[in-house]
């Protein structure tokens, strides 16, 4: 069992804009993102399955060509190796869960 306050996460930024503190069990990652208004994530795939839950602020996400407008309670289910990317309209809280471990984010 791991038991951990979020606040105590050192955090890291992934991309210009885009910082996380991220909670790693055998199966999955959780990343809290804090993202400042106006960052793009640029178009990219994963092999991880990702679901993408919109907590405050408002996201714009983009997946195979199709852009969505994300607000607070918006969740998105992403499949592994589909094309997305993103761009903050304001300041966002994010709450991703990926499956598999995010590797790349340890």
């Amino acid at each position: 069992m791991l038991v951990k306050n979020v606040d105590d996460i050192k955090g890291k930024e992934i991309v210009p804009g885009f910082h996380g503190k991220f909670i790693h069990s055998e199966n999955m990652t959780v990343a809290y993102w804090d993202i400042t208004a106006g960052s793009p994530l640029p178009e990219h795939t994963h092999h991880h399955e990702q679901v993408v839950n919109v907590i405050e602020g408002t996201l714009e996400l983009t997946v195979e060509g199709e852009t969505h407008v994300l607000r607070s309670g918006s969740v998105v289910v992403l499949p592994p190796h589909v094309p997305h990317s993103g761009k903050a309209v304001t300041n966002c809280k994010v709450i991703d869960v990926f499956h598999p471990v995010r590797e790349d984010y340890q």
